[in-house]
Formats: C-alpha cells, sequence, structure tokens
C-alpha cells in the first residue's frame, strides 16, 4: 500500500509543477484574457482544477467516513485513466465555474497549491486505511475507487495543462 500511494503523491507531485511551468508562462496581463468565444483563459482553467480538485477530496473525505458498498466487479469496470490526459474527446465540465475564484495569476495558484496541499494531506491522513473498496461514479470514466480518483486529479491537471499551453500560444500571438 505504501508503495501506490507513494506512487500517486510522486504523480500529483509531478502534474502541479508540469502544470505551474506552463502556467508560469502566461505573463499576468494575459492571464483572464479569453483565446477566443466559449474559450477559457488560463485563470478559468485554474479556478476549473481548483473547483474539481476540492470537489474530489470533498467527496473522498465524505465516502471515506462511511462502510464502504459492495460494488461488483462488473460495475467497477471504468474507461482507462489515460484518456483523461490524452485529451482526445473534449469534454464539458459538469461542475460550474466559480467567477469568484477569478483573480490575480499568483493569487489563483496559490489556491491551487492550497487544493493540492489537501489532496496530499487527506492521503497522509488515511494513509493507514485502505480506500480500494470506497468507489464513486465519475461522470464519463466510470466508478473509481479513491485511489483512481488521486490519479484522475493528476492525469486532469495534466489535460489542463496542454489546454493552458494552447491558450498561451494563441493570446500571445494576438497580444
Amino acid at each position: 500500500m505504501t508503495a501506490r500511494l507513494d506512487r500517486i503523491r510522486e504523480k500529483l507531485t509531478q502534474a502541479q509543477a508540469a502544470f505551474c511551468r506552463v502556467a508560469d508562462a502566461i505573463p499576468g496581463e494575459l492571464w483572464a484574457q479569453q483565446p477566443g468565444p466559449e474559450q477559457w483563459s488560463a485563470a478559468q482553467v485554474v479556478g476549473h482544477l481548483v473547483v474539481v480538485e476540492r470537489a474530489i477530496i470533498g467527496k473522498a473525505d465524505s465516502v471515506a467516513q462511511r462502510t464502504p458498498l459492495r460494488i461488483p466487479r462488473l460495475k467497477r469496470m471504468h474507461l482507462p485513466l489515460w484518456l483523461v490526459q490524452a485529451r482526445v474527446i473534449r469534454r464539458k465540465s459538469p461542475l460550474p465555474l466559480d467567477d469568484g475564484l477569478i483573480a490575480e495569476k499568483e493569487t489563483m495558484l496559490g489556491e491551487l497549491r492550497g487544493a493540492r496541499e489537501r489532496t496530499l494531506a487527506f492521503l497522509s491522513e488515511t494513509q493507514g486505511r485502505n480506500l480500494d473498496t470506497y468507489y464513486w461514479r465519475h461522470p464519463f470514466l466510470g466508478m473509481l475507487n479513491t485511489y483512481e480518483w488521486m490519479e484522475m486529479i493528476a492525469a486532469h491537471q495534466l489535460r489542463h495543462a496542454k489546454q493552458v499551453r494552447e491558450i498561451h500560444g494563441t493570446v500571445s500571438r494576438k497580444w
């Protein structure tokens, strides 16, 4: 179990570092600029990441307080997590964007770091327990257990790092 948690922590740390490298390339004056109609700005992407990560950790914390439900093996099957990171299928977020999170670049990146610190703290707080049996449904992938959700957070952040890289290219050319 410790090796698995170490791998998950490493994925979360690497995803955060990769995302921050991409986000750091965007100048503050272009932070909230949308590259086009119906396209998110870098600020909106970070707001989305914060909302999603907080929601997942909130749910994980809630689910871990209860007795796990027995889920038949067939119902536990899900699409592979690499689909999240690949960005081959565009998805609309099931969670609404919280415009109240839109702020200056450094403030927002601080919120993102805070969300990740909470995620890592959750893993530390529960490391003596086996959370493999705690499942809930992902709106696209299917049923994931708690550890798969943690891996999904990392894959989701890497997916959006690609998006922010695209945003940077577009808004820089326009500017």
